[in-house]
């Protein structure tokens, strides 16, 4: 069965607009003689495994009605940007746009997860002309994005390795040490930030 219905073939239109509109805002700073963004724009529409799998693991039935409202992250964005003040800047320019509205969101920025994870992540309400998996249309989406910075997404990515890495040697000082990394990349960032201002200020 296909997870994600007759809504299968949309999703990538769908993703695709969204990463436009994303670019578009950060060529608007530019326009503006302001820094860009972000530095990386990755997006990606969940595998079907995974999706399947996510179901599960949340008690939902494996339905398209599930994978498409409930675990409203279907479509996936991940926007990496250089300083803090970036992530920031990005959040307030897509909760002012008009083709989207912020439905959900997590600072795991100033509120890192338990092993050190740091994002920011938001949940999108997107209107479209395009079918939803019922075949209504115009109908709304639901998207995820997960902004960060580069140090956090590098983080992110080793974490991401270990986690699903089956046979891994000592892995309780693996994450201590992830833990350790993690907390002196957060102070890296801010102290990068802070350098930023004063080269700022300076001008």
């Amino acid at each position: 069965m296909d997870i994600y219905g007759t809504a299968t073939p949309y999703l990538p239109q769908l993703l695709d607009f969204v990463m436009d509109r994303v670019r578009d805002l950060s060529n608007k700073e530019v326009a503006a003689d302001r820094p860009k963004l972000y530095e990386h724009l990755i997006g990606r529409v969940k595998a079907q495994a995974s999706m399947e799998e996510k179901c599960r693991r949340k008690g939902y039935p494996v339905t398209p009605e599930s994978a498409l409202t409930k675990c409203k992250d279907a479509i996936g964005i991940r926007v990496v940007c250089n300083f803090i003040d970036d992530v920031y800047r990005s959040i307030d320019r897509i909760k002012a746009a008009d083709w989207c509205t912020v439905v959900e969101e997590k600072d795991y920025i100033e509120n890192a997860k338990p092993n050190g994870y740091r994002s920011y992540h938001l949940i999108l309400d997107v209107p479209t002309d395009l079918p939803n998996y019922t075949g209504h249309a115009p109908s709304h989406y639901f998207v995820e994005i997960q902004l960060r910075t580069i140090a956090m997404d590098s983080w992110a990515s080793l974490e991401h390795e270990m986690k699903y890495k089956h046979h891994v040697n000592d892995p309780e000082r693996i994450e201590k040490e992830l833990h350790r990394c993690a907390d002196q990349l957060a102070s890296c960032d801010v102290q990068m930030q802070t350098i930023r201002q004063l080269i700022n200020e300076s001008n």
